[in-house]
């Protein structure tokens, strides 16, 4: 049976999106350019970061500055950022909570209270969850969320007291086949 109620039906789907400009894909002006494949990778990462403009420049001038693989500096000073590193302990369902539970002053980064989302976590150093706060409603599942997550190599985490530290360089982040960094360092290099 099809939508008009009938075996056969006279609407027939198009092979093109609806609409006025439907068309434009079908006869190939709908072809994405090289800037525009670099600009959806680079809206594609920082929204994933949950980053302005500003800031994400700031992040890809800095990497570039530095000695090494451009793309792969991006990513580690994109994973040392206080509110990733939350999120990649378990602590934090997304980074926009990961933000949230830093700015309303649930972490601890060396038994010292940190409000600031970018604050830039090094190696060696001890991210928790303030004892204060242990109680409130955000973090009453966490012990079963944190039994299921497994963290990455660079962040050891202790699931029964609810604390981590970071042990290395983010080296191996998963962004293969999600995001081009390489088109994101070209985008900044024009």
């Amino acid at each position: 049976m099809s939508i008009c109620g009938r075996d056969k039906c006279a609407f027939k789907r198009k092979p093109y999106p609806p609409g006025e400009h439907g068309l434009r894909a079908k006869h190939g002006r709908g072809t994405v350019s090289e800037f525009g494949a670099q600009l959806r990778e680079k809206q594609k990462m920082k929204f994933s970061y949950g980053l302005r403009e500003r800031q994400f420049r700031s992040y890809v001038m800095e990497a570039k500055r530095r000695a090494g693989d451009t793309a792969q500096l991006l990513l580690e000073i994109l994973e040392s950022r206080l509110d990733s590193i939350v999120f990649r302990m378990g602590l934090a369902s997304t980074r926009s909570q990961a933000r949230q539970m830093i700015s309303h002053g649930h972490i601890m980064v060396n038994g010292r209270m940190v409000n600031i989302p970018s604050f830039r976590a090094a190696k060696g150093d001890k991210v928790s969850l303030r004892p204060q706060s242990a109680g409130k409603a955000l973090f009453r599942d966490l012990d079963i969320y944190l039994k299921k997550y497994t963290s990455p190599a660079w962040v050891s985490v202790d699931k029964e007291k609810r604390e981590g530290a970071v042990l290395g360089r983010a080296a191996d982040v998963d962004m293969a086949g999600l995001i081009n960094v390489h088109a994101i360092v070209e985008f900044y290099s024009r």
